[in-house]
């Protein structure tokens, strides 16, 4: 057997041997059997009386008007009289998008608009059509039916066909839940039965209302950590699984008690820990980090989850601009010494083993603002179409941490896939008596290596220095490579073997290095939001043929 091949069968079972068995057995039931097609209504349907919901968040940044729509920074203008539900030349998550209906909570957009996009969907997608109903998007269109539904815009106005459409696709999502992927998907599955069970009436919406409690009383205790970080470790993750706990507090309390007042006493604890977190990982621009498959524009920004919060539980959360926070369930640690400044570190777990999709190789790296700006940051995250950017993306070339024989630190594969990956061994921050933050961490992800090297990262943020301190354990000889990438945003300068980040006249910081060679600047690329790639100075330093261990890092000296 080739070397190629045998690498290929090792990297699908380091993938598949982390899979839960009922997981793997629904992927293989996948693949034998396609989705059920067939959910009728027969009778009556019957809507609860008395459900409400307060205001949540509008939907912020879509720029749609009239029929066109604009999703991953892509637009698309729509004929009404030709609606094409199908979109056959956009790419999956597009059209995903647009059938999530999350544009019905756009503000202003008029009720008209709103009535004929239901109902041309329903005339357009039957049951089984590609991407309309695959469980996921059913999902969050179930949702999103139903808070227009509950709206004060919607009074009497509200279709039986809208209703009849709404029902079976809860009959049709109940048995299509996503056992085969789990995580947020089974997260969104589980809401929307909630929701669809909580609205209705009959026998069906009670099995569907416990249904949803049985997998949102499950999951908020194994996919919220007890930190109160999302267990995929993406920050726009945790903000979109935020919203919907946020969402199924409010529907919750405005049930009149076909809650369980335990669960709903549950919800109020995540939602708290989960805000206080969102602040944790929130630069002073007031946006997320853009660690594992995070990007803006796609989720609600933290403001707006807090203020959902303070709205649903009267809890005023204060702003936290100074201070340090450790987050060591999620792998996050944050110092913040000067109101405007701000460091994160990721020192955590990929994600959960069983579903490591949104998994980057960003272990022991960081992004650093200063002066409330963005200085050091995060390549992000442009698509989750596998090609060359996904990989840059989601490999070690992406981030700003070390590098060994030109090796990922956890195999990342195809779009969505990792197999062999990184674990944290430590991760410590503290707050010494001289005012100095001071991060420790290490892991193992170049185990598999000769020598075993094992990469150990110190971050010493004391006045208006930040010591990066990298040492690699181990033995035999190895190329190793430093990257730090600066914003395209600002200005860098190479000036006596320093780099000298500008933003205009302004000095944000000066880079050296700790220990011998060089910076090198090179292009690298940031990708804030889907669709976007920038190109942006990455500062690098390399050493070949090193004999271990070796020490090294970089020295950020900030201000004039």
């Amino acid at each position: 057997m080739k070397l190629s091949a045998l690498k290929t069968i090792a990297r699908y079972a380091n993938t598949l041997r982390h899979l839960k068995g009922k997981q793997f057995a629904n992927r293989l039931l996948r693949r034998i059997s396609p989705l059920s097609k067939n959910a009728r209504c027969r009778g009556d349907i019957h809507t609860q009386g008395n459900v409400s919901m307060i205001p949540g968040i509008a939907r912020f940044s879509w720029k749609s008007e009239g029929y066109e729509f604009s999703f991953l920074n892509i637009g698309k203008g729509f004929d009404p009289s030709h609606f094409d539900w199908s979109c056959s030349e956009m790419s999956k998550l597009w059209r995903y998008n647009l059938h999530y209906f999350d544009y019905l909570r756009e503000d202003g957009r008029p009720w008209e608009d709103k009535a004929f996009l239901v109902s041309d969907w329903i005339s357009k997608n039957p049951q089984g059509a590609e991407d309309a109903w695959e469980p996921f998007p059913v999902s969050l269109r179930i949702v999103n039916w139903i808070k227009l539904f509950l709206s004060p815009e919607a009074n009497g106005k509200v279709e039986e066909r809208w209703l009849r459409s709404l029902y079976e696709q809860a009959l049709w999502l109940e048995k299509n839940i996503e056992y085969h992927l789990l995580a947020n998907h089974f997260f969104k599955n589980g809401k929307a039965l909630f929701f669809a069970g909580l609205y209705f009436a009959g026998t069906d919406a009670a099995r569907w209302l416990k249904k949803g409690l049985d997998i949102i009383s499950a999951e908020i205790d194994e996919q919220i950590l007890a930190d109160g970080g999302h267990f995929e470790r993406s920050p726009m993750y945790h903000a979109m699984i935020c919203e919907d706990c946020l969402d199924l507090l409010s529907l919750a309390q405005g049930s009149e008690g076909r809650v369980p007042e335990h669960l709903v006493e549950r919800l109020r604890e995540k939602c708290s820990g989960m805000v206080r977190f969102l602040l944790g990982m929130t630069h002073p621009d007031g946006d997320i980090a853009l660690f594992n498959d995070a990007a803006f524009g796609i989720e609600a920004r933290p403001a707006n989850l807090i203020a959902y919060y303070e709205r649903l539980t009267g809890e005023r959360i204060p702003e936290t601009t100074v201070g340090h926070w450790a987050f060591p369930e999620t792998g996050y640690f944050t110092m913040a010494p000067r109101s405007g400044d701000r460091l994160i570190i990721d020192c955590g777990p990929v994600g959960p083993d069983y579903q490591p999709g949104h998994s980057h190789c960003d272990t022991l790296s960081f992004e650093l603002s200063l002066k409330g700006r963005r200085v050091i940051v995060d390549s992000g995250c442009c698509q989750y179409v596998d090609g060359d950017i996904r990989c840059y993306n989601r490999g070690n070339v992406g981030h700003n941490t070390i590098t060994i024989d030109g090796r990922n630190q956890s195999e990342v594969w195809s779009a969505h896939r990792c197999g062999r990956r990184a674990y944290p061994l430590h991760a410590h921050l503290e707050a010494r008596p001289d005012g100095s933050l001071v991060f420790s961490g290490a892991h193992n992800g170049y185990r598999y290596l000769k020598g075993c090297p094992v990469h150990h990262r110190a971050i010493t943020w004391s006045g208006n220095e930040i010591i990066v301190e990298d040492r690699i354990e181990g033995k035999d000889s190895h190329d190793i490579e430093a990257r730090l990438h600066v914003s395209p945003e600002l200005l860098v300068d190479m000036i006596d073997g320093a780099a000298i980040v500008r933003d205009g006249d302004q000095i944000l910081a000066t880079i050296t290095l700790q220990g011998e060679g060089s910076i090198a600047t090179t292009e690298g690329w940031y990708c804030p939001e889907f669709g976007i790639m920038q190109p942006c100075v990455v500062l690098r330093q390399r050493s070949r043929n090193i004999s271990l261990p070796y020490l090294g890092g970089w020295k950020i000296t900030t201000g004039n």
